[in-house]
């Protein structure tokens, strides 16, 4: 199930790219080689999520919060899996990169962007279990219009570093069946069910959960509020596997 093929030769025509067309920080403007989009100071200049914040979606907040708390928008919700992990918070840059990823059809940008969503691994206990235990990673589909459109889709773009990064294995276990209305102006309520019946497993997802997997981790670029992931997570939960969790770049 590890998603080892074509990685030698991705490595390859990068550092072929690299010496061609050396690379710049996104931020800065600063030389950089090996893939990198940002260099080592603007990279640490973006904040990780900071305590305190929501355990169910990620939000953060201001003030004194002693002990794990759900805000009170999660508090109202019922979600499919067992919590959303953005690696970081709503921040300029950092959106201004997963746009021109998605818009602008920056692919080298998602090797940055999976570098900095492995953050969350590294710094929730929560996951230390999917780790443990080989969770897959699940990359959120697009549906096969707009992925002819866009010609990838970010969220795997996104999950491949990471699971380099993490030995997480890549698993493209869902397949989005159905093209769904923008969900831009939808409320949460309406964007769940315009999301109903819009992804389904995949052939690999049928392989994955025949095997009975105690879990899986999904991902995506972006968290804002739940809908799309907890849609995927309810046909994961569905199709026999007992957890599923989140991790995104950042919290929308």
């Amino acid at each position: 199930m590890r998603d080892t093929g074509g990685i030698g030769k991705r490595g390859i025509w990068k550092r072929m790219f690299d010496l061609i067309y050396p690379g710049r920080c996104h931020r800065c403007g600063a030389g950089l080689a090996e893939g990198r989009s940002l260099c080592e100071g603007c990279a640490a200049e973006l904040p990780s999520l900071g305590e305190p914040f929501c355990r169910q979606c990620g939000e953060e907040f201001e003030g004194q919060i002693e002990g794990a708390f759900e805000c009170s928008n999660c508090r109202d919700q019922t979600f499919s899996f067992e919590f959303a992990r953005p690696a970081l918070p709503l921040h300029p840059d950092l959106l201004e990169m997963i746009h021109d990823l998605k818009y602008a059809r920056r692919i080298e940008l998602g090797n940055e962007l999976g570098r900095l969503a492995g953050r969350a691994f590294e710094e929730d206990p929560r996951l230390a279990t999917a780790l443990a235990e080989g969770w897959p990673l699940v990359p959120v589909p697009l549906h096969r219009r707009r992925l002819l459109w866009r010609q990838f889709n970010q969220a795997e773009e996104i999950a491949r570093p990471l699971s380099r990064q993490t030995g997480l294995p890549l698993c493209r276990a869902l397949v989005r069946t159905r093209r769904t209305d923008s969900q831009t102006s939808l409320s949460r309520a309406q964007r769940l069910n315009n999301l109903r019946g819009a992804f389904d497993l995949s052939r690999a997802g049928k392989r994955f959960a025949a095997g009975k997997p105690l879990g899986a981790v999904l991902v995506d670029d972006v968290f804002t509020t739940g809908a799309t992931t907890s849609e995927c997570a309810r046909v994961l939960r569905k199709a026999g596997i007992q957890k599923v969790v989140v991790v995104t770049v950042m919290r929308g």
